[in-house]
C-alpha cells in the first residue's frame, strides 16, 4: 500500500473512532488512599500510558509553567490563548469565591480582597486532562483529534477544519482555535519532548515540583507511588471522561 493509501486508511480509522460511542479496551486499577483511580490501558503493553499529577499544596502561583509553555510551543503571544494557565481562588469569610487568572498567571497575581475578608486562598494550574474517553476525540468529524499510542490527546493540524466542535465539547476549557492557523490547539504534554526523553516544559520549569507526569502502568513510577500515597481527585468526575490529570489537595471550590 502506498503512502496515500496508508494515510487514507488512517484517516478512515480515526474518523470512525472519533464517532464511536465508546472505545475503551480495559482498565488498570491504581489504589489511592481514599478511592480507586481508573486509567484506560494502551493497546501496546510495551508502551507507557501517561498520566499527570498537580499538587495544589505546592503551587505558588509564579506562572512559570504558563510562560514556559508559550515559549516552547506555538502558542500565540497575545493574551487569552494558553495551553496551560494558573487560577487563583480566594474564598471569603462569607463563603463567596473570587477566581482570577490575569494573563494566565504569567505576570503573577495581585490579591484584591482585603486580608480580613479572606478565609483561604490558593492557586490551581489548569491544562488538558488527556482523557481516556475524550469528548473532543468523539466529536471530531474528520479524526483530526486523536489519541497517541501513549494516551496523549493530540491534534493533526493537516486535517483539522477548525469547526470548533472539540472546543465546545471539552468540559475543561482547554482548547482554542489558533488565531493564525485557524485550527484547534491545546496542550500536547510536550509530546515532541517526551519522545526525546525530555520532560514537558511546564514541569521542567516548575520551581516547587508541583507538577509531575509518568507511566500509569509502571507500579514503580513516581506518579503511581504518589497516587497510592495521596488522596487525589480529577475535575468533574461525574462526566466520566477518564481524565488522567489528578489533583492533590483539590478544594471543593475548584471547578
Amino acid at each position: 500500500m502506498g503512502n496515500e493509501g496508508v494515510k487514507s486508511s488512517r484517516r478512515k480509522f480515526l474518523k470512525s473512532a472519533a464517532t464511536a460511542s465508546g472505545a475503551i479496551l480495559g482498565y488498570s486499577l491504581l489504589k489511592s488512599s481514599q478511592y480507586l483511580v481508573y486509567a484506560a490501558e494502551p493497546e501496546d503493553p510495551n508502551l507507557p500510558w501517561y498520566g499527570i499529577v498537580i499538587d495544589v499544596e505546592k503551587c505558588i502561583g509564579c506562572g512559570a509553567c504558563a510562560k514556559a509553555c508559550k515559549n516552547e510551543n506555538d502558542v500565540p503571544v497575545e493574551p487569552f490563548f494558553f495551553r496551560t494557565w494558573v487560577e487563583q481562588y480566594t474564598v471569603k469569610n462569607d463563603g463567596s469565591v473570587e477566581i482570577q487568572s490575569p494573563n494566565g498567571g504569567i505576570d503573577g497575581f495581585t490579591q484584591t480582597v482585603p486580608d480580613e475578608e479572606i478565609f483561604k486562598s490558593f492557586f490551581v494550574p489548569k491544562m488538558c486532562n488527556h482523557c481516556a474517553k475524550s469528548p473532543c476525540v468523539q466529536v471530531c468529524p474528520v479524526g483530526a483529534t486523536y489519541d497517541s499510542p501513549e494516551g496523549i490527546v493530540l491534534v493533526d493540524e493537516k486535517y483539522c477544519i477548525g469547526c470548533r466542535y472539540c472546543v465546545q465539547a471539552c468540559p475543561y476549557g482547554c482548547r482554542f482555535i489558533h488565531p493564525v492557523k485557524k485550527v484547534a490547539s491545546k496542550c500536547t504534554l510536550c509530546y515532541h519532548r517526551i519522545k526525546k526523553g525530555l520532560a514537558p516544559a511546564c514541569m521542567e520549569t516548575c520551581p516547587t515540583g508541583a507538577r509531575m507526569y509518568g507511566n500509569l502502568r509502571d507500579k514503580n513510577s513516581e506518579i503511581v507511588k504518589f497516587l497510592k500515597e495521596h488522596t487525589t481527585q480529577v475535575l468533574r468526575p461525574n462526566l466520566n471522561t477518564g481524565a488522567k490529570l489528578y489533583y492533590n489537595a483539590l478544594s471543593s471550590e475548584v471547578r
